[in-house]
């Protein structure tokens, strides 16, 4: 009962600095956008030669002639009842945009970041087993290049390799063009996420890998490995019993804590694909100045690193005994 309670005060404490970090996050979005030198309505029509009164519509329906603070305020107002608006792009609710595309980069992101996650424990594991070897030499030299190495580069190295020179994968987008919902295949949407989330993934395995491989070390070298060694433990049975149950929570406290760094990878890697997720949705907003959707995917991808966070920190202050120990005994 005492250990539920000290749950719920944490998650209470949270998410009130969720809330607080929700507001300054979507007034600071929305002042950057009123600063910005892009005029929606140009960025709407682009060249094509529009009358003065067609014009004036259009500046009415974007409020540009409205106050910011009162653009604000109307919005702020309209959110909190559950309404963020009509995406001045797509012509629809800001809601339906995003749980449109938010599930097409949850199924992009959800597989980078479960593949990333089993690759990048196994090669920390193995290099950390092989510590000093050529093996070990091997995967911290592939981990050091992943790491220096930009999302998009990799993306369009990928992208010319496999789609362009091979033709073993599609170019872009999630299903084929000119074929309707029904009629997409589970084949024709899976081969169109092996190559982005491929790229997400093989960029996310650095860091696990490298934190897996240290934290292994400092496992097998510990006192109560020794003794086991001493007792005639050796070799793979000595790192299943001993190393890999003390590693894999710190693991995955550390997977779930890259969930910002998947985010904004994910945006990156679906502008190269061309893959019609929330990314892609919010680089048009920004250059369209399309105030409601551009806030509203604030929002979601604020909340969706937060809650990675919550969940990383819930699993190191209440899942894992050594925390509650060091704890007891100070």
């Amino acid at each position: 009962m005492l250990e539920t309670e000290k749950i719920a005060g944490f998650v209470g404490k949270k998410i009130l600095r969720l809330i607080s970090l929700l507001i300054v996050v979507c007034f600071v979005s929305f002042m950057l956008i009123q600063f910005s030198p892009i005029d929606p309505v140009r960025a709407y029509i682009g060249e094509m030669p529009v009358s003065a009164e067609h014009k004036a519509k259009l500046e009415e329906y974007w409020g540009v002639n409205t106050p910011p603070q009162e653009r604000f305020l109307n919005w702020a107002g309209d959110a909190l009842k559950g309404n963020f608006g009509t995406s001045l792009i797509y012509r629809m609710p800001v809601s339906n945009v995003i749980k449109e595309r938010f599930t097409a980069s949850l199924a992009l992101m959800g597989a980078s970041w479960l593949f990333s996650g089993i690759l990048g424990f196994v090669l920390g594991i193995i290099a950390g087993m092989k510590k000093g070897t050529w093996t070990d030499k091997v995967i911290k030299t592939y981990c050091y290049v992943l790491a220096a190495t930009p999302t998009f580069w990799l993306a369009l190295i990928l992208l010319m390799v496999f789609s362009v020179y091979l033709g073993w994968f599609p170019i872009g987008l999630s299903v084929p063009i000119g074929v309707t919902a029904e009629n997409v295949t589970f084949f024709d949407w899976l081969l169109r996420l092996i190559l982005p989330a491929l790229t997400l993934s093989l960029l996310g395995v650095a860091q696990i890998a490298l934190f897996t491989r240290e934290k292994l070390i400092e496992v097998l070298s510990s006192d109560y490995v020794l003794f086991a060694k001493a007792r005639g433990e050796k070799g793979l049975d000595l790192v299943l019993r001993h190393g890999i149950r003390n590693v894999a929570l710190p693991a995955i406290t550390l997977q779930f804590l890259g969930f910002s760094e998947l985010f904004g990878g994910a945006v990156l890697v679906e502008q190269v694909f061309s893959y019609p997720g929330i990314g892609q949705a919010a680089v048009a907003a920004g250059l369209r100045s399309d105030v409601p959707l551009l806030l509203g995917i604030v929002i979601i991808s604020a909340c969706f690193v937060f809650f990675g966070n919550l969940i990383a920190d819930i699993l190191y202050q209440f899942v894992d005994p050594r925390i509650k120990q060091r704890e007891a005994s100070i």
